[in-house]
């Protein structure tokens, strides 16, 4: 397992770019299977998971082009379906959470589709009801085999359009639904439909295939089916979550920092829940700028004086993803709050490493911690650590490039799942990191 050594309390200073959008880059892969034309998708992060899934896209028979940094043209003219009853598949299939996607297309064009229970962070319960509740819907017949715990569902006749209202607005559940129902037969309608950004960027590259679906932003997705779909180029928005991750490490190692090309209209609330916590930052264009903070930063109560509370909540409300940066930023500023994570069960289990290094907070239960900020009168000391999944992961490198003394990060496989690249774009910035 690979490590990161990091000397932390060093004040950073420059410019980052964001990587293409991991969660976005999921779905969109997924879309190639659905056409026998070519897809060429543009700022593609170079991270674990998504190479992981172009990789099983490969295997599948999707032919791959690689056409320079980011930029990629997929052709699924010769697919393989039957790989999807191999071992190797089960095997591949099951290391990737975004490998469920897959499952939609399939069933769409070839009438059945397959996958192990897939695996990503542990976080909690990820239930995936959603997904096959809609293929149901769409006509699919659903088995699981609870031996090897592999889903499956086919539709030999096709898909036919319905009405459908979601039990829960799941961003892939969402994906997946839609990806089946392009090519169902007549309409289909969702309800309670995901409608993030990334879910917005997979509708419109439908369309631009040749799909018809309108609705595209709200909760209500209204597909009208057609017979076939073509190519099409796409280029992925930068990551939100990374973003915010840049954010939050301006703030706590109180440097000045320009983020590049944000896509500030895909943002939503992440730029006023810092702002919540006490962080300036400007909007210059399409960058975000952090000054340099040099007297901390002061998180700001509810209009009636209580303690503020921050909680997720499906878009437009505060993404899940980036609760546990908001949380270690909030170690070390003046004032106290609430975070809520209503979303995963498991997500807030971290917090005992930050106590190690010295944070004042109170685990509460499962979903809720109260962080009581120092503001930077007592710095959070170094430690040695492991990464339990992506996001806690940075949050424990954000605090380690904060601390005083050398830190020691394991497991850093976790953070590289969704991170490009993080030691040496850390290191253009000034940081002392250095991957073991």
């Amino acid at each position: 397992m690979g490590t990161f050594k990091i000397e932390g309390g060093i004040t950073l200073k420059g410019e980052i770019s964001p990587q293409g959008a991991k969660n976005e880059a999921l779905q969109i892969l997924c879309a190639v299977l659905l056409t026998p034309e070519k897809v060429t998708i543009n700022n593609i992060p170079d991270i674990i998971d998504v190479n992981k899934l172009i990789t099983l896209l490969g295997n599948l028979g999707v032919k791959i082009q690689k056409n320079g940094p980011g930029s990629i043209t997929f052709q699924a003219d010769e697919v393989n379906v039957g790989y999807l009853e191999t071992e190797a598949f089960k095997k591949e299939g099951g290391s990737l959470r975004g490998s469920i996607m897959i499952v939609g297309p399939l069933l769409a064009r070839f009438g059945k589709g397959y996958i192990p229970k897939p695996g990503g962070d542990k976080i909690g319960r990820r239930r995936l009801d959603t997904h096959f509740e809609g293929f149901i819907n769409l006509g699919a017949a659903f088995r699981y085999n609870r031996e090897d715990h592999f889903y499956g569902v086919e539709a030999p006749n096709g898909l036919t359009g319905t009405y459908m209202l979601l039990d829960e607005a799941s961003v892939t559940g969402t994906a997946n639904i839609v990806m089946a129902a392009v090519l169902a037969k007549g309409t289909t309608t969702i309800y309670n439909a995901a409608c993030e950004p990334y879910l917005q960027q997979l509708c419109k590259m439908l369309n631009s295939m040749g799909a018809n679906i309108s609705g595209v932003g709200s909760n209500m997705l209204i597909i009208e089916g057609v017979a076939q779909l073509g190519g099409c180029e796409h280029r992925i928005l930068p990551d939100m979550i990374e973003i915010g991750s840049w954010i939050g490490l301006a703030a706590m190692t109180r440097s000045e920092i320009t983020i590049k090309n944000v896509s500030w209209d895909n943002l939503g609330v992440i730029p006023n829940t810092f702002r919540k916590l006490g962080i300036t930052l400007e909007r210059r264009g399409d960058d975000i700028y952090i000054p340099e903070h040099k007297d901390g930063y002061e998180i700001k109560t509810d209009i009636d004086g209580s303690i503020l509370t921050i909680a997720d909540a499906p878009w437009p409300g505060f993404t899940p993803d980036l609760l546990s940066i908001v949380l270690v930023v909030a170690t070390q500023a003046n004032g106290d709050v609430l975070i809520h994570q209503k979303m995963f069960e498991s997500r807030l289990f971290f917090v005992d490493k930050l106590i190690d290094m010295g944070a004042k907070i109170m685990l509460c239960d499962p979903h809720r911690a109260v962080v009581m900020g120092h503001n930077f009168k007592s710095q959070l000391k170094a430690t040695t650590m492991s990464s339990p999944d992506i996001r806690a992961g940075i949050s424990l490198l954000i605090a380690a490039l904060s601390a005083k003394g050398t830190s020691t990060i394991q497991n850093i496989e976790q953070i590289d799942r969704g991170y490009e690249r993080i030691d040496e774009r850390l290191r253009a910035l000034g940081a002392n990191i250095v991957r073991v």
